[in-house]
């Protein structure tokens, strides 16, 4: 088999969800309207948590940058994906591919660690009420919101970079509908099994230990819960961590589909409709999902909606 060196004007070929030509349409509104919704709700959960003054809180604040995080996520796939179905073209180049791959890991790394740092702040919150504010101050808020992001940045390279030293042969089309890392190993012609040992080592750092995290936090939340003897007390308790733990299901719940329908039917139809769950659902989920459950964010949302309501007509008015 013909071998060619990635360091070529190689390109890969992503195939996509399907060859009909009457599906592109449908695919193209369907991704178009969940990157929208996905966009225009994260921005209204950060104007709202800047605008208001009740939301400057830790909760809050890690919430503004789950929702910063979740933009960044779906924008890494979803416009190539849109440009794709537009121009019939399933072409992406090396460095293209490359770039998606390390701001996809950056991303997702973001979501998991935030999930993390989040249900840390909703243990101290239930399990030590009165020691919240001395626990999470402002600058410790900044300090895990900031080392998250740099611990993002910092663990997607090894993943990323050690794709540099594989060559890939003359098939170079990708089952996918972004370059998903797994995929993209899995057509090359080199040995990958430093690349399969990094990538282990990368998961278990930043995946299974946040999520062994996450776990332990909300054994203590709700070992607490259980304590408490008023059921108004209880429901309170609940209510302040139920929005983020639904959150936690469905990132995890549809990753971990992605992970376990590869593993039994490698490339399968199911795990690209996983993917797409957790890629593109997930993140346009999570803004209704606090929206709805928070009186406090549904508050700032209708205070930041009337304010851009009378700009909206003064532009027009202006335009006419």
């Amino acid at each position: 088999m013909e071998r060619e060196n990635q360091t070529g004007a190689g390109n890969f070929i992503l195939l996509g969800f399907s060859d009909d030509p009457d599906l592109q349409s449908l695919l193209f509104g369907l991704f178009l309207s969940l990157y929208l919704v996905t966009g225009t709700g994260n921005l209204l959960i950060i104007l709202a948590t800047i605008s208001d003054s009740h939301l400057h809180t830790p909760m809050y604040f890690f919430l503004s940058n789950l929702s910063l995080a979740d933009i960044g996520f779906t924008s890494t796939t979803v416009p190539n994906a849109l440009r794709n179905i537009q121009t019939q073209s399933r072409v992406i180049t090396f460095a293209g591919c490359i770039s998606q791959i390390y701001f996809f890991v950056v991303f997702a790394c973001q979501d998991n660690l935030l999930l993390t740092v989040m249900a840390y702040d909703r243990f101290v919150a239930i399990c030590h009420p009165l020691h919240y504010m001395a626990t999470m101050k402002p600058q410790l808020c900044l300090l895990m919101a900031l080392g998250s992001w740099l611990v993002s940045v910092l663990g997607a390279l090894p993943g990323t970079l050690t794709i540099l030293r594989l060559s890939f042969c003359t098939n170079r089309e990708i089952p996918h509908f972004f370059c998903d890392l797994p995929e993209v190993l899995k057509i090359s012609c080199s040995d990958t099994l430093i690349n399969n040992v990094v990538v282990y080592s990368v998961t278990i750092i930043l995946g299974v230990f946040p999520l062994t995290g996450i776990l332990f936090s909300y054994s203590q939340i709700f070992s607490s819960i259980v304590r408490i003897s008023s059921d108004r007390g209880k429901y309170k308790a609940f209510s302040t961590c139920g929005s983020h733990l639904l959150v936690v299901s469905l990132f995890y719940g549809s990753s971990l589909g992605v992970y376990f329908s590869s593993v039994a039917t490698p490339s399968s139809r199911m795990s690209l409709m996983a993917s797409v769950m957790y890629t593109t659902v997930t993140p346009m989920l999570n803004p209704f999902i606090y929206s709805l459950r928070n009186r406090d964010i549904k508050v700032a949302l209708v205070t930041v909606l009337s304010k851009m309501l009378p700009l909206s007509k003064r532009f027009d008015a202006h335009l006419s």
